[in-house]
């Protein structure tokens, strides 16, 4: 079949956009072809044969962004503006769908997450417009939904929130809904009596992930680290979901001149910085100015930078990383969880709500596990242990690798996505 994926942005370190690249392989080994219409390509080039961008579908297009602030951030009184500029770009947004459509023969789409949360209503309005037309299937790849943001998608216009209570998510008679926890398909079966399959989050095990080599063991020197030096890893962006004070407040616990923090990510979807200069102020308070260190200057998913120079990619940071801190309050499942565990890193983790235990922790991974973020002195004494008993650290992540195969592998994707695929040849 002909399978096209429509997604905001692609290429980059969110959740959405990793787990949509797993998805895609995997259609494409099971012999299918797989196009997609992005609104941005983000550290991946474009494959013109069977990839296509829709400037208008990004979120970080003049028209979302100016959306979502007068729908929701800074809502000026101009409704009626608002709602004709809405109009205008879901029409617009419609025409790029149904020609990408017709150009690539498109026999099913999944929508990721842009059918879910609200994160551009135009882009949302458009897909359910489109396929309620056509009767294409089309499956929603939802990631998380509006009510589990809290008050950010709370407009104080009723015709704001009638659409984001109409189109997201979607629930047109040709779709379909794969959700990536046990949360997720709990609350569509109660607030929509609509089906669900869950799909986790996975991981190519058959690949060698976060090995040394002679490459990426420079990283801690480019970094301006020692060799002896121990890293702790945070595999995320800088968002406050990610609960990166307390990774920080655990290097200055540990009160170890060689322990060293590296974050991964960029602030680019912390509003106004305003969490990233927190952690700025954090790090001097507590003195930790050269233990602290965000190197998403040198790490990105691809290694690659707008040049096509070779610097360092999330494998490399796993490779040097001895352990890895991931404090999360909120995560629609955790792709760096599944990540740490394949590349046979210790984790330390804070039992997210209402996902961590139910979805990922109770099928018996070892771990340091924080109840509400509370850094108390027993889990720092046994986070302590693991970083510098490393006998106890390999054994920990061949335990967990071996459960993270059994559950979170490609081959449990294939067996989902197979089942999706067959609701709509019945």
């Amino acid at each position: 079949m002909n399978i096209g994926i429509l997604i905001g942005r692609i290429g980059g370190v969110d959740g959405v956009a990793l787990e949509t690249e797993k998805w895609i392989d995997v259609l494409n080994k099971m012999g299918h072809k797989t196009f997609i219409l992005s609104g941005q390509f983000e550290d991946r080039k474009l494959n013109s044969e069977n990839e296509r961008l829709a400037p208008s579908m990004s979120f970080f297009s003049a028209e979302s962004i100016w959306e979502q602030r007068k729908a929701f951030h800074n809502p000026d009184g101009n409704k009626e503006k608002l709602l004709e500029h809405i109009e205008t770009y879901a029409s617009i947004i419609e025409e790029e769908i149904n020609n990408w459509i017709k150009d690539y023969k498109i026999d099913i789409a999944i929508s990721e997450n842009a059918s879910a949360l609200p994160a551009h209503l135009s882009m949302g309005i458009a897909i359910k417009k489109t396929f309620e037309k056509n009767g294409i299937p089309i499956i929603t790849h939802d990631h998380d939904f509006a009510w589990e943001r809290g008050e950010r998608y709370v407009s104080p216009y009723p015709e704001i929130m009638k659409i984001v209570d109409d189109v997201f998510p979607l629930r047109i008679k040709n779709s379909f809904h794969a959700v990536i926890n046990l949360n997720g398909q709990r609350t569509l079966k109660e607030r929509f009596d609509r089906d669900s399959i869950v799909v986790p989050n996975v991981m190519n095990f058959d690949i060698p992930y976060g090995v040394l080599t002679n490459h990426n063991k420079r990283l801690k020197s480019d970094l301006g680290f020692k060799e002896n030096d121990i890293l702790l890893a945070q595999v995320t962006r800088i968002v406050r979901r990610k609960g990166i004070e307390v990774a920080i407040k655990l290097v200055d616990k540990l009160n170890d001149p060689k322990v060293r923090l590296i974050v991964t990510g960029n602030a680019n979807d912390d509003e106004g910085a305003s969490y990233f200069e927190e952690l700025t102020d954090l790090v001097v308070d507590l003195n930790l100015k050269n233990k602290v260190v965000c190197a998403s200057h040198m790490i990105n998913n691809m290694g690659l930078n707008k040049s096509d120079k070779v610097l360092y990619s999330l494998s490399d940071a796993y490779a040097n990383a001895n352990s890895c801190t991931y404090f999360s309050t909120y995560e629609g499942f955790g792709n760096a969880f599944v990540e740490a565990v394949l590349s046979k890193t210790p984790i330390f983790v804070n039992n997210y709500k209402p996902v961590y235990w139910p979805d990922i922790g109770s099928k018996g991974f070892k771990t340091v596990m924080l109840e509400n973020n509370n850094l108390t002195d027993q889990a720092v004494k046994d986070m302590a242990e693991i970083i510098y008993n490393k006998k106890l650290n390999k054994e920990i992540a061949e335990y967990n690798f071996n459960l993270g195969k059994k559950y979170f592998s490609y081959e449990t994707l294939e067996t989902k996505l197979k089942k999706l695929l067959l609701i709509f040849e019945k």
